[in-house]
């Protein structure tokens, strides 16, 4: 199990950009693969984005492919999403996840076991 802290969320106009931060405790982030939900007021927790251990796969749903990127630095044991093209429906809490194992074809919540505590992202239209 890993510790998790998002950081970065805010108020942003819809079409705006911003970029979330999970900054990983511990000597073995590289171990992890990692992943970003997010949960609208009254809505299922949903899956957003993940990537592999080294970053050479991603893996996005289908409503925010080609508008947010995943990446990460295991140097600085942190996972970045970047958000272009904000639409009101991306506000929601986001949260960070890590498995230790390899990844799914289709990542779901029950697939991940550390979570951060999330991040408001509110967008004005």
């Amino acid at each position: 199990q890993v510790q998790l802290v998002e950081s970065g969320g805010r108020l942003v106009q819809a079409g705006g950009s911003l970029r979330l931060s999970c900054a990983a405790s511990g000597r073995t982030f590289s171990s992890y693969a990692m992943g970003w939900f997010r949960q609208a007021p009254g809505k299922e927790r949903e899956f957003v984005a993940a990537i592999s251990r080294g970053g050479s796969s991603t893996y996005y749903t289908h409503s925010v492919k080609g508008r947010f990127t995943i990446s990460r630095d295991n140097a600085k044991n942190t996972v970045y999403l970047q958000m272009n093209s904000l639409k009101p429906e991306d506000m929601a809490v986001y949260y960070c996840a890590a498995r230790s194992e390899l990844l799914p074809l289709f990542p779901s919540v029950s697939d991940f076991g550390s979570w951060g505590q999330g991040t408001q992202v509110t967008v004005s239209s």
